[in-house]
This record gives structure tokens, C-alpha cells and sequence, in this order.
């Protein structure tokens, strides 16, 4: 894996709804900027064109400040514009697949809530875990919240990267302080504001304080 543990103190999930018709590009580069050290590109709605149109639009800002750049789901989108790689669902291509298609370069994520599925994903080659819904979230309308304890048996069962995500803000981060994470992921608690620059400098700096060093 191309990418350090460092990294994932702050992952960025990108959603245009969240930004009231500001630009998306501009919007990633802003949170880059503050210290997002990975960008998840998670565009519901686009047709497969436009989806790879804006992940090439991404690619170039993700490139410029030497951030990777996941595709959410699509091996194919993430073959055409040379992205970093996927991160997938329990729902989605199979890890195995998506090593096969992917080769051994490419960095995959896979989304987990139990011990069991984060082994599988782990031992079947997965790079890191996203880990949740840590809390209530509006993003996702089908992610049900888990016990903040599976995150510390999670994290004491694996070796590799676990991000907490699902309705993280920096005013609930402390809550999950001591269970081994590695970092957040985000979407409107960076995308949804203002400042998306602050808030990411606000929100890595709060995940340096309270996760793994």
C-alpha cells in the first residue's frame, strides 16, 4: 500500500449535494489543502460519464498536492483515470475481485462492521477498513450505527488502517478517543461548510489528538 498510516488521520468523502452549488474541485482542493491526506470521490446520481469526467477533474488536484484518490466502487472508473483505487461495500465487488482486476499496487478499502468481515477483507488483501456508521448520518440513508466497543475489537484484530466514518464532527470525535482508529472519515461535517479549509485543519488536528500517533 502506497500510503502511510499518517494518511488517514483525516479522509475526505466527497458528496456535491453538501455544497450548495459550489464547485466540486475547488471544494476537494480546499480540504487537501487543510490536511485531508486521503480523497474519496462518492458521487451518487451521475451517470458513468459524468462520474468519470469529475473523478479526472479530482485526479488532477488530488495529484497536484500528492494525495491518493479513491474511487468509490468502480474498478473500471478507477482503471480509466489511473486513481489510486477503490474502496468498496459489503454489497459491491468482492475484495478478491477487485485485488484481481486491480493488481497488487492499486490501494482498496473495504467498508466493515464486524470483527469477521474486517479479517476477511484483511486476510483476502484489503489496505484499510472503513468502519460504521460510528454515528447517525443522513449521508447514507441504509447505515445503521454500531457499538463504539467494535471499534476497539476491530482494531485489535487487524494490522492494517481502520477509519471510523458515519456522522463524525468535530464536536463527537472525543467519543471515540482510546479505540484505536486510526483517523475519520468525513463528508458534510468538512464539505457542508463554509470553510472547507478550516474545518479540515480543525478536523486533523482534533484526529492527531486523539488516535494512534
Amino acid at each position: 500500500m502506497n500510503v502511510s498510516r499518517e494518511n488517514f488521520k483525516l479522509y475526505a468523502i466527497t458528496d456535491r449535494r453538501a455544497l450548495g452549488g459550489r464547485s466540486l474541485v475547488s471544494a476537494v482542493e480546499e480540504a487537501v489543502s487543510g490536511g485531508a491526506g486521503i480523497v474519496q470521490i462518492r458521487e451518487k446520481g451521475l451517470s458513468f460519464e459524468e462520474f468519470l469526467e469529475e473523478a479526472s477533474l479530482v485526479k488532477k488536484v488530488t495529484d497536484k498536492y500528492g494525495v491518493p484518490l479513491i474511487i468509490n466502487d468502480s474498478t473500471e472508473v478507477c482503471l480509466r483515470i489511473g486513481a489510486s483505487g477503490v474502496h468498496i461495500g459489503q454489497k459491491d465487488t468482492d475484495i478478491i475481485t477487485a485485488r484481481r482486476i486491480l493488481g497488487e499496487k492499486s490501494i482498496i478499502g473495504v467498508s466493515a462492521k464486524t470483527v469477521e468481515q474486517a479479517l476477511y477483507a484483511e486476510e483476502n488483501g484489503a489496505d484499510y477498513l472503513g468502519v460504521g456508521a460510528a454515528f447517525s448520518t443522513g449521508s447514507k440513508a441504509d447505515a445503521s450505527t454500531i457499538d463504539h466497543r467494535v471499534y476497539g475489537e476491530i482494531t485489535k484484530a487487524v494490522n492494517i488502517p481502520v477509519v471510523a466514518i458515519g456522522g463524525i464532527t468535530a464536536e463527537n470525535m472525543s467519543s471515540l478517543e482510546g479505540s484505536g482508529i486510526d483517523g475519520v472519515a468525513v463528508i458534510s461535517a468538512l464539505f457542508g461548510k463554509p470553510d472547507i479549509k478550516a474545518a479540515a485543519e480543525e478536523l486533523k488536528r482534533l484526529s492527531g489528538l486523539y488516535f494512534k500517533k
